[in-house]
């Protein structure tokens, strides 16, 4: 070995041992005759110590290293005079009594330190520069650490880690597959997989019951702060199950995980429908750090002659406690928030709920106090309350209440972070419906079970059928999501026709499946956790790119290695693929 230690591990009882260290050149500082450099590796941080009395030409070579040189350092562990409390090696410095330059390096085109004054673009081309930053090295290791706290949870409890194919046959349903080109069988191509689904079924089938696997998938989708065209999943799948065992099982890994990597105990993670989710929260996966839960007011505000809430299908509020001393400039932020493009509303009511007991509200005009009164009592509002009203069609008032509510959590501090906050959401429904296409799509996937008292219901009513399906939310991130599967040939032919495969479509796409179930397929089902996106949330980061060591860009673009990119002609040729 170059090095005998590393630099973040020295201390004081090592003083007056001959060691060697191998690192970067952090900066380098000149103190009358006496020049320190910072030595920098995974490990940390030690200070070297050069002496112009001793030896002048040591000191004047390691004048002129620049930062990121790669040297190696040979010396004597010594007690530091100022001692650094801030590094693990604070209390010790080396003597150094000689030095080799191992690599050179040009000036690096932003500061290697943990306040970077690189911009994300700049160090995503540099990626491999940013690597080096304590942040990013921290968000890999915490990586690391909490895939070791996975990997020993399930084999404690019988899960099996097995490998699936990463060329596989394209599905038509679900999000857009990467395809490969086969150059043995011109004209014909692979597929990415998007999650190993089918084959962790196949495993059920072929008697493994209890399955993991930490597995790296690929979308062909529009992408944003958490997503990835190539991301990592924590795949599980069980045998002889119904949807209770998976919930258990799966909470105690969340517990396990969030006690050992946070030391945060939760007793019991509690569950909502989707139904009573969207009602109360205006989404599906809700932040229940904080209350402000939806209370609709159609039979309090719909008696008057005001159009904007006689017109509208659903009246909608939420309280925000002692925030009546908003001011109008504060309540015309809100406004303005909401009418954002993003957002789409037409406007936004209040109701202020004064100390004296009386009401203040944007729409005096139209309610007296009595009706105020009466919409403060709905909403169980208090004396020194804000209430926020909004409506509009169903659906889409909803998701807009849903962003006031979240933005309102955030302005209070109700978001905080290092707070912990999972839960469940089940009964979602099976099929979405598309006006476009004017087909149902799966919710989920086409091999989710519908609930055993919804099957009837595929022939009179697709749109009413709930799923065996379950996702759990942590601060108002999905992070996993699965369901108890159909394992009869005859339900899932049923499950194809009703989105629109004729029978050979089906056998020509799954014949494979359907096939095995005709061979003892089990009760089965399972649940997939993404692994980039619970980094972020235990992290509170909002970005997954933090925890992958080689993201790409908004653009899907690797701007490291310029990818995508075009490739020869002669490539192509050998794939039978003509150029563009």
């Amino acid at each position: 070995m170059l090095r005998t230690y590393t630099c973040g591990e020295l201390t004081i009882n090592h003083i007056n041992q001959q060691v060697t260290l191998c690192g970067w050149v952090q900066k380098n500082r000149k103190l009358g005759g006496m020049l320190f450099i910072d030595l920098r590796d995974r490990y940390g941080i030690t200070q070297l110590v050069f002496n112009s009395e001793s030896n002048a030409e040591l000191c004047k070579t390691a004048e002129h290293f620049g930062r990121e040189w790669v040297i190696q350092a040979k010396g004597v562990v010594a007690e530091r005079y100022n001692k650094n409390k801030n590094i693990p090696t604070g209390d010790i410095e080396i003597l150094v009594d000689e030095v080799t330059v191992l690599n050179k390096s040009e000036v690096p085109p932003f500061t290697i330190e943990d306040e970077s004054d690189g911009g994300d673009e700049l160090r995503m081309k540099y990626r491999y520069l940013d690597l080096r930053r304590n942040p990013v090295k921290n968000n890999l290791v915490f990586r690391h650490n909490l895939g070791i706290e996975l990997r020993n949870y399930m084999s404690n409890i019988g899960f099996l880690e097995i490998e699936t194919p990463f060329l596989i046959k394209s599905t038509p349903e679900g999000a857009r597959d990467f395809i490969v080109p086969s150059r043995m069988n011109q004209g014909e191509f692979y597929a990415l997989p998007q999650s190993p689904q089918t084959f962790k079924q196949l495993l059920m089938i072929s008697g493994y019951d209890r399955y993991f696997q930490i597995v790296r998938c690929f979308r062909d989708e529009d992408l944003r702060a958490d997503r990835q065209p190539e991301f990592t999943q924590i795949d599980c799948e069980m045998s002889f199950v119904e949807q209770e065992d998976v919930l258990q099982t799966f909470e105690g890994l969340i517990k396990y995980i969030l006690k050992k990597v946070k030391n945060v105990e939760i007793e019991s993670i509690p569950r909502i429908t989707f139904d009573d989710a969207m009602r109360l929260y205006g989404c599906d996966k809700p932040d229940i750090r904080f209350e402000m839960q939806f209370v609709e007011l159609n039979d309090r505000l719909k008696h008057r002659e005001f159009p904007v809430f006689n017109n509208a299908e659903l009246v909608v509020g939420i309280v925000a406690k002692e925030c009546a001393n908003y001011t109008r400039k504060q309540l015309d932020a809100l406004t303005d928030f909401v009418k954002r493009p993003q957002i789409g509303a037409g406007g936004l009511v209040y109701v202020l709920c004064q100390q004296d007991g009386t009401f203040k509200s944007s729409i005096d005009k139209f309610y007296d106090q009595e009706d105020l009164k009466a919409v403060a009592e709905k909403c169980n509002a208090e004396a020194g309350d804000l209430i926020l009203i909004m409506s509009g069609e169903i659906e889409k008032v909803r998701k807009q209440l849903c962003e006031l509510r979240l933005e309102m959590g955030k302005q209070l501090g109700l978001r905080k972070a290092g707070e912990y906050k999972p839960l469940w959401v089940i009964d979602f429904p099976l099929l979405e419906w598309d006006e476009e296409t004017q087909r149902y799509y799966a919710k989920h996937h086409p091999f989710t079970s519908p609930k055993p008292e919804h099957i009837t219901l595929l022939d009179t009513d697709p749109g009413a059928v709930n799923a065996n399906a379950y996702d759990l939310v942590i601060n108002g991130t999905e992070i996993g999501g699965g369901s108890i599967r159909i394992f009869n040939k005859e339900l899932q032919q049923k499950m194809f026709s009703v989105l629109g495969f004729t029978p050979e479509e089906a056998q020509h796409q799954f014949g494979f499946l359907l096939n095995a179930f005709q061979y003892g397929c089990p009760p089965h089902g399972g649940i997939a956790f993404g692994f980039d996106r619970l980094c972020a949330i235990l992290c509170d980061s909002e970005s997954i790119r933090d925890f992958i060591a080689f993201p790409k860009n908004n653009s899907g673009r690797d701007t490291m290695l310029d990818a995508p990119s075009v490739v020869a002609q002669a490539q192509l040729d050998e794939l039978g693929i003509k150029s563009i």
